[in-house]
This record gives structure tokens, C-alpha cells and sequence, in this order.
């Protein structure tokens, strides 16, 4: 799909990908694209640097109501939605089952059914009009795992098997669907880190990524994968999964090593 004339909304889009991935749609002539995001303010400066052609709106997209009024309000300023970027997400402290309910609950919500929500709003009439894409941010998490934190890596998971079940689903029916797969991005929820295990083969720009996304969705390919050793380490991973484990259990008992103690923090 071409970018070119569409309507666009963007979630997490006040910072990081989301910011990157809009200010890239508007440079590449969508005809509007909506900034979503809980930070109103954070959302409101990217409007104002792309001009006339976007619009802000908060969105805690942990509620299916605020993504129901998101896209009510594209409609209503725009028209019909041609591209739903679902890519808001959080990390969390790190950690594993001993993490409380609330976070793991707040997980599910933005990195599962955040996406389900949007799905239920904008794909029927995406099908209805012969067509749309459905981006998904899910992290290279979603295909490998992370060592640090398993709420991230479980929910992750979650929104890569839900992009697939909807291409399997709907792509028949005119719906793209795309799955954004990168491991260390430059952005505030870093918090200024090297990004971890997830940093080892480089922390990119949010307009790395965008570049990514956009021959994604040029070549309407499924997974957008800005480090392209993801696809290594995956193959690694299907192929032998047992001697892929064990490679893991050395990164996290490396990452527990270096971790400070209690005290030390």
C-alpha cells in the first residue's frame, strides 16, 4: 500500500516509533494523520510540526472506550481510517511471576487487547470498503523472547499471534496486515539505557524504523524487522528450539549477573 492520500492513525505517536512512523506518513502525502497518545501534550507538539493535516487525541488505549472515541473522531474530522498503526506499548520494571496483577493486567491490555479494540473498530469497514492495513507493533520480543521482563515477552507474544490471526483471517478480503518486530529503539522508554539484552546489535532512530515500516507496507510483507538479524536469531529459534533455549538461559543468567544488588540501587 501506498501512504499517499490516506487517513492514518498512529498510537503511542507523541515520542519514539509512534512520532517517527507519523511525521514519516504525513512527509510521504498521507492526506491526514491522527497522533494518538495519553501524553495530550506530547501528542499536541507532533500535530503542530506536521501542520494542518493532523489532529491529536488522548488515548489511553488500556480502554476500549478511548479507542472507539479515537477513531470516531478521525472519522469525524477525516473520514473513513485507511491505516490503523496499533503501536503504543510500555516496559515495566523487571521481572518475571512474582510481578504483581496490576502490571501484568495493564500488559495484557495495551500490548493484547489494545489491538483487538482497534481491530473491532476499524477492520469491519476497512472489509466493507474492499480493503485497509493494520500495523502492529510487537517487538522482536514477539518472535525471541525477552530475558529481562516477562510480562513484556508474554504480552509481546500475544500481539504477533493476534497480527497473524488476522492476516490469516482477513487478508483475503483486501485487509494488509504488518507486524513491527525491532529490538532497540532510541526513545523515552529507554530512559537512556543501551536497551538492555534487546540493544546487542545497535539502538536505531525512530526514523530508522520508519523506513522499515514504510517498504513494509510497500511490499505489504507481514513481519518489518529494522534489525535484520531478527530473522537469524528466528530461524535459529525454529529450527532448534531446545539449543535456542539454552542459548537464552546464558543470556539471562548473564543478565542476573550484572544486575546490582538490592542495596545498590
Amino acid at each position: 500500500m501506498d501512504i499517499h492520500d490516506k487517513v492514518a492513525i498512529v498510537t503511542g505517536a507523541a515520542s519514539g516509533i509512534g512520532r517517527g512512523i507519523a511525521q514519516r506518513f504525513a512527509a510521504d502525502g498521507a492526506r491526514a494523520v491522527v497522533i494518538a497518545d495519553l501524553d495530550i501534550d506530547g501528542a499536541q507538539r507532533v500535530a503542530s510540526e506536521i501542520g494542518a493535516a493532523a489532529l491529536a487525541v488522548r488515548c489511553d488505549v488500556s480502554r476500549e472506550a478511548d479507542i472507539q472515541a479515537l477513531v470516531a473522531a478521525a472519522r469525524q474530522r477525516f473520514g473513513p481510517v485507511d491505516v490503523y498503526f496499533s503501536n503504543a506499548g510500555i516496559l515495566g520494571p523487571v521481572g518475571g511471576f512474582e510481578l504483581g496483577d496490576a502490571l501484568w493486567d495493564k500488559m495484557w491490555q495495551i500490548h493484547g487487547m489494545a489491538h483487538v479494540w482497534a481491530a473491532r473498530a476499524v477492520v469491519p469497514e476497512m472489509i466493507e470498503r474492499g480493503g485497509g492495513y493494520f500495523f502492529v507493533t510487537a517487538s522482536a520480543a514477539g518472535l525471541l523472547n525477552i530475558v529481562e521482563s516477562a510480562p513484556y515477552g508474554v504480552t509481546k507474544h500475544a500481539a504477533l499471534a493476534f497480527a497473524e490471526w488476522l492476516r490469516i483471517a482477513y487478508g483475503r478480503r483486501g485487509l494488509r496486515v504488518s507486524c513491527l518486530c525491532p529490538q532497540a529503539v532510541r526513545s523515552a522508554m529507554l530512559g537512556g539505557t543501551d536497551g538492555g539484552s534487546a540493544g546487542h546489535d545497535g539502538v536505531l532512530s525512530p526514523e530508522q524504523v520508519a523506513d522499515e515500516v514504510m517498504a513494509a507496507m510497500r511490499d505489504e510483507r507481514f513481519l518489518a524487522l529494522p534489525h535484520p538479524q531478527v530473522a537469524k536469531y528466528f530461524l535459529a529459534k525454529a529450527q532448534d528450539y531446545d539449543r535456542w533455549l539454552g542459548a537464552m538461559q546464558k543470556v539471562h543468567a548473564a543478565h542476573v549477573a550484572q544486575a546490582p544488588a538490592a542495596g545498590e540501587r
